[in-house]
């Protein structure tokens, strides 16, 4: 009897249960709009439209509600392979029989690795005050037509200046069509430092025969095949950093490109060089230049006098031998009192300004400090103290001399 009752119990509650699921589903199924019309940037989903990775789309959902209802929103979900992307607009009301439209942007989420097309999955939900509608669709999504992808620069992470160094770039082709003739170029603008070299050819798709079909998700498509094609390239170019590299963080940009694309991406390094001032350096009215490459440097220097400056230098034509420093003596005179600066320009011996170096002097004039002044005022007061003697002579006159009688 107690296990009549005790069935008799599981029974009913077992019945109890699935009238609660049953509630839910029926509550959780309420529709709150029929879809009229969904647009991917123009194209009726049902119309078998493509899309492009990378792409950025705008999808229109256009619905005509069922009930009355608040906080409703409209959410669009592309689900990708690697991530889902979604996009939801602000909620809003809608009144039942009314028809309503909203537009979201998304961005296309497929990388396509190992194919140059495939189908996803369009979700759109219409939701709120416990209603829903719910609706999926499929697309296709392809490769764009050309496309070199930088899949990552590689630089040491600090430099000296004069040291040779390695830039490592690899490269993979995710475009639908095959790259040929690919040239890669590393440069650092503010170095002016660059280098250029050739990658060769890249497949689009990888394959093990010599001439077949590639089966790419459905769509077969006629292409001519080699084992030894690769879609993925690594290569090495070598830069160097200039002598007179001013220690800094400098970005040295890596492009790609053949006659149908372009790609280009960025890194950091950081450059050292054991003179702070870079290589000419200044030390009182002292101008010393260093040279720590491994060959001769001759330089030109030009100092810039101005109306109450006058600056020379010991020496115009400066060689340098490798590895070693020369000093060079700046003079400077001036008309006025005062703290003056004043700059000697570096050229090569080419002619071009390899740079500007600046010095400051305090000055007590010209007037106050010159040899020439100085000795002009004491041949002056000489010559006043001749001229007086002069005046002296002259006008003194000679006495007259008297002669004595003789006796003899």
């Amino acid at each position: 009897m107690r296990y009549k009752m005790n069935t008799k119990k599981l029974l009913v509650s077992f019945v109890m249960l699935l009238s609660v699921l049953f509630l839910v589903a029926t509550v959780s199924a309420a529709q709150l709009a029929t879809l009229s019309s969904v647009e991917v940037d123009g194209l009726n989903v049902n119309s078998d439209p493509a899309l492009v990775v990378g792409d950025s789309v705008d999808v229109r959902v256009e619905f005509s509600s069922l009930v009355n209802a608040s906080d409703v929103t409209v959410e669009v979900e592309i689900e990708g392979d690697k991530k889902d992307v979604k996009a939801e607009t602000r909620s809003f009301d809608v009144e039942s029989g009314r028809e309503y439209t909203r537009t979201l942007r998304l961005e296309v989420p497929f990388d396509l690795k190992d194919s140059l097309s495939d189908f996803a999955t369009v979700n759109v939900e219409v939701s709120g005050d416990g209603f829903r509608t719910e609706a999926s669709y499929t697309l296709r999504i392809q490769r764009e037509s050309f496309n070199a992808n930088i899949v990552s620069v590689s630089v040491p992470q600090t430099v000296k200046a004069g040291e040779t160094f390695p830039v490592d770039v690899v490269l993979k082709n995710t475009g639908y069509n095959d790259l040929d003739d690919v040239f890669v170029t590393a440069k650092i603008s503010a170095l002016g430092v660059e280098r250029t070299a050739f990658f060769g050819e890249l497949v689009a798709l990888e394959c093990d025969d010599d001439d077949t079909a590639v089966e790419n998700y459905g769509v077969n498509i006629n292409r001519k095949c080699n084992e030894d094609d690769e879609d993925t390239v690594n290569g090495r170019l070598f830069l160097q950093a200039p002598y007179d590299a001013k220690s800094g963080t400098y970005t040295l940009d890596v492009m790609v490109e053949n006659e149908d694309t372009t790609s280009s991406e960025s890194a950091q390094l950081v450059v050292k060089n054991a003179f702070s001032s870079g290589n000419f350096i200044v030390s009182g009215n002292q101008l010393l230049i260093v040279n720590p490459t491994n060959e001769v440097v001759v330089y030109r220097l030009i100092p810039e006098s101005t109306g109450t400056l006058s600056v020379s230098v010991s020496d115009s034509l400066v060689a340098v031998p490798a590895g070693s420093s020369k000093a060079v003596t700046v003079s400077a005179v001036s008309s006025v009192e005062g703290t003056q600066v004043y700059s000697v320009n570096v050229f090569t011996a080419d002619g071009t300004l390899v740079d500007t170096v600046n010095f400051s002097t305090t000055t007590q004039g010209r007037s106050a400090s010159s040899p020439i002044v100085v000795l002009t005022v004491i041949l002056a007061i000489i010559f006043v103290i001749l001229l007086v003697v002069l005046i002296v002579l002259i006008g003194k006159k000679p006495e007259k001399e008297e002669f004595g009688e003789s006796y003899y």
